[in-house]
């Protein structure tokens, strides 16, 4: 398998993991009845730093398609460059950086590491055209 591919399979696996983090924290703070019921109405927001692994999976599910999709494309294509390879492995290891550094709250680090994960997506891009 290659690099890129490798990349784009563990970062399903890193997905999995953010939504059981985030279904955890959900039931810690919403309870087992709730999450087992029909969820209707408007729960209270999730607070803390569950809130903020919530959001970080949520953050992580916008940019996932279009990492999958760009990676996918490269295979289609039969591409296969340093820049593509660089630019999967930027994503995921930015996306593993990004969990724990939005759970502490450090806003301008998970920032940055949220441009370095957008640039690998950029990268492997950029390589297909």
């Amino acid at each position: 398998m290659s690099t890129e591919m490798c990349m784009l399979v563990w970062s399903v696996v890193l997905g999995l993991v953010q939504i059981a983090i985030a279904a955890t924290g959900l039931i810690a703070q919403h309870g087992m009845a709730w999450a087992v019921g029909p969820r209707d109405g408007e729960p209270k927001p999730l607070t803390g730093v569950v809130g903020r692994l919530d959001r970080a999976r949520h953050n992580f599910l916008e940019t996932f398609p279009l990492f999958a999709v760009a990676v996918l494309a490269a295979y289609v294509l039969q591409r296969h460059d340093a820049m593509i390879v660089l630019g999967a492995q930027l994503y995921f290891w930015a996306r593993v950086a990004y969990v724990p550094a939005y759970a502490a709250g450090i806003s301008y680090l998970r920032t940055l590491i949220w441009a370095v994960s957008i640039a690998g997506i950029v990268m492997v891009l950029a390589s297909l055209f």
